[in-house]
């Protein structure tokens, strides 16, 4: 049986090589083409020797795919997937461009005009546990941000049940891949080694989509979410503690409430297989390098407050993994395939 041919456009980049080292270990799809504008006519393996084994050289332009994951840089992205739609290339686009269903909010949090805002109600927001079967039948997929996918998946069970209020604290802490591979001074190694520090205060751009998707699970009024960013020195993971008071009556007190919690999240999630309910806050180390996101719920008797603790690896659940596990969906496979990978440990 022929296997689907698989495309990376922008292969460059951190998110476009995570996709290329699990996809070139897929058991069902064939990564037929590569691109890179600034790197093209070069062997994949040549600048990335870490991949040796794949035979690709890297294009100026895509090549006859099926499914093309873009992983260009927000604003560039929209450019070149629009023609691939025309020629019925299915896409899972892991930049911002297609996340926002309102296209005047791309201006104030991404600073360009978007040159497609009518496939913005036909993108489906790739966030697999919630919309496992739009995704499936969806010819454009909008792969959720990285702070967002923690986020919100620490979050879908209280909202979606009604156990807490709507005004929520985010406080994330992300390793340093999470920033790209640009070269900057903000993640130069001896500016960011044995240093913390929040940043984007005045609103991060992933701010928007989060208002957005809790607004969804609500069963009221919008979310109004506060969301400190924190860079730490690490490559990879994104640790999210998220914060609400609880809604008075919802939930028991005491031991009994944590009882009722915790089997709240475990309905939620029994039968996801990348979200796991355990039993102590998790480490970003337990995800390092898989597909999983790991999640603690918790009160503060004291104050009345959720508190849900969650841990990913940013570049492949909230990245690379999560767009193969659409592409997993969209193809008709199943949705674990390619991703089985346990974590890598220390």
């Amino acid at each position: 049986m022929t296997k689907p041919k698989i495309g990376i456009i922008n292969v460059t980049g951190y998110a476009g090589v995570e996709l290329a080292r699990i996809l070139c270990q897929h058991p069902a799809v064939e990564l037929a083409s590569v691109t890179g504008r600034s790197a093209a006519g070069q062997k994949l393996e040549a600048i990335f020797p870490h991949l040796a084994g794949i035979d690709l050289n890297i294009e100026a332009e895509p090549g006859k795919v099926e499914l093309a994951f873009s992983a260009m840089p927000h604003g560039e992205s929209a450019k070149v997937v629009t023609p691939l739609l025309e020629k019925d290339v299915k896409i899972v686009d892991i930049s911002a461009d297609f996340r926002l269903k309102q296209a005047e909010e791309y201006q104030p949090w991404y600073g360009f005009i978007h040159p497609t805002p009518q496939l913005l109600s036909e993108a489906v927001y790739g966030l697999t546990e919630l919309y496992r079967s739009q995704i499936a039948s969806a010819r454009l997929v909008a792969n959720p941000g990285c702070y967002p996918t923690g986020a919100i998946l620490a979050l879908a069970p209280a909202l979606k049940a009604g156990i807490i209020e709507s005004d929520i604290i985010i406080d994330s802490k992300s390793g340093v891949s999470g920033a790209g591979r640009t070269v900057s001074l903000r993640t130069h190694y001896a500016e960011v080694n044995e240093d913390a520090t929040a940043y984007a205060l005045e609103g991060h751009r992933h701010l928007p989509e989060m208002v957005q998707e809790l607004g969804k699970l609500g069963p009221g009024k919008p979310a109004a979410v506060t969301f400190v960013p924190h860079l730490i020195p690490m490559t990879r993971g994104i640790l999210t503690t998220a914060y609400a008071r609880l809604v008075t009556g919802k939930i028991a007190s005491g031991k009994k409430g944590l009882e009722e919690l915790k089997k709240l999240y475990l309905d939620f999630y029994k039968n996801e297989p990348f979200v796991r309910v355990v039993d102590s806050p998790p480490h970003t180390k337990h995800t390092w390098g898989n597909n999983l996101c790991l999640v603690h719920p918790a009160i503060d008797e004291r104050t009345g407050r959720l508190i849900v603790i969650s841990a990913i690896d940013n570049l492949v659940k909230g990245a690379a993994g999560q767009a193969v596990q659409n592409m997993n969906l969209i193809l008709g496979l199943p949705e674990t395939s390619g991703l089985e990978a346990l974590a890598i440990y220390p």
